[in-house]
């Protein structure tokens, strides 16, 4: 899927989570992400962090944008631009399941 072409009422009707094949960790403040398939682990930022976080769940790309928004004051469009890129890392990773 790439997310960067999605619309905006599509993204309502989108959930993600994080896939069964990896593990995280939080290592001395920072979040360290496993994809146990591949043996490669990846860094994340303290936002991306937040993302992993409501990962673990089934969320809607709307419901993280909407919840970053509103903890971070961010600009919706920036927001949404920056949440879509880093799910399309994930899903270019194999780390989410993407649920239309």
């Amino acid at each position: 899927m790439i997310f960067s072409e999605l619309e905006c009422p599509v993204l309502q009707e989108i959930a993600v989570v994080a896939a069964p094949d990896q593990v995280s960790n939080d290592l001395d403040g920072e979040t360290v992400i496993l994809n146990v398939k591949t043996g490669q682990y990846y860094g994340v930022t303290a936002v991306e962090a937040r993302i992993w976080d409501m990962l673990q769940a089934p969320i809607s790309v709307k419901d993280i944008k909407d919840s970053l928004v509103e903890t971070y004051k961010v600009e919706p469009a920036r927001c949404k631009e920056d949440v879509l890129a880093f799910l399309q890392e994930l899903s270019d990773e194999g780390l989410i399941d993407v649920h239309e």
